[in-house]
Protein backbone atom coordinates (compact mmCIF):
# COMPACT_ATOMS: atom_id res chain seq x y z
CA UNK A 1 0.00 0.00 0.00
CA UNK A 2 1.52 3.46 -1.18
CA UNK A 3 1.25 6.19 1.79
CA UNK A 4 -0.84 8.99 1.38
CA UNK A 5 0.80 12.38 1.52
CA UNK A 6 -0.68 14.54 4.41
CA UNK A 7 -2.62 17.68 3.55
CA UNK A 8 -3.35 20.93 5.57
CA UNK A 9 -6.89 20.23 5.17
CA UNK A 10 -6.47 16.90 7.14
CA UNK A 11 -5.93 19.37 10.23
CA UNK A 12 -8.53 21.54 12.04
CA UNK A 13 -7.02 24.49 13.87
CA UNK A 14 -8.81 26.35 17.13
CA UNK A 15 -7.46 28.79 19.15
CA UNK A 16 -7.01 27.88 23.28
CA UNK A 17 -5.74 31.12 24.36
CA UNK A 18 -2.57 33.46 24.01
CA UNK A 19 -0.06 31.14 22.64
CA UNK A 20 -1.82 27.76 22.53
CA UNK A 21 -3.97 26.69 19.45
CA UNK A 22 -6.00 23.18 19.61
CA UNK A 23 -5.37 20.99 16.77
CA UNK A 24 -6.68 17.95 15.26
CA UNK A 25 -5.34 15.47 12.45
CA UNK A 26 -8.54 13.71 10.42
CA UNK A 27 -6.92 10.37 9.14
CA UNK A 28 -8.52 10.18 5.36
CA UNK A 29 -7.85 6.41 5.82
CA UNK A 30 -10.13 5.81 8.86
CA UNK A 31 -11.52 8.43 9.69
CA UNK A 32 -10.62 8.88 13.15
CA UNK A 33 -9.53 12.05 14.78
CA UNK A 34 -6.84 12.58 17.72
CA UNK A 35 -6.95 16.50 19.23
CA UNK A 36 -3.84 18.03 21.17
CA UNK A 37 -3.43 21.28 22.33
CA UNK A 38 0.16 22.62 21.59
CA UNK A 39 2.19 25.76 22.59
CA UNK A 40 4.76 24.87 19.72
CA UNK A 41 3.74 28.72 17.89
CA UNK A 42 6.79 28.64 14.80
CA UNK A 43 5.21 25.03 14.14
CA UNK A 44 1.40 26.19 13.55
CA UNK A 45 3.36 28.97 11.66
CA UNK A 46 5.32 26.89 9.34
CA UNK A 47 1.88 24.92 8.72
CA UNK A 48 -1.35 27.02 9.20
CA UNK A 49 -0.10 30.16 8.20
CA UNK A 50 1.95 29.26 5.53
CA UNK A 51 0.44 29.15 1.91
CA UNK A 52 3.15 25.86 1.03
CA UNK A 53 3.54 23.81 4.24
CA UNK A 54 6.30 21.45 3.92
CA UNK A 55 5.60 17.98 4.20
CA UNK A 56 7.85 17.83 7.35
CA UNK A 57 6.18 20.20 9.32
CA UNK A 58 2.70 18.69 8.51
CA UNK A 59 4.17 15.35 9.48
CA UNK A 60 5.74 16.73 12.87
CA UNK A 61 2.54 18.52 13.47
CA UNK A 62 1.14 14.99 13.07
CA UNK A 63 3.09 12.95 15.16
CA UNK A 64 2.21 15.82 17.71
CA UNK A 65 -1.07 15.00 17.45
CA UNK A 66 -1.26 11.56 17.94
CA UNK A 67 1.13 11.74 20.78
Amino acid sequence: MKARRIYLSDFSFSFAGYGHYKVGYSSPMTGKTWWKTTNNMPLIDATKNSDNPKQKDLAELKRICKS
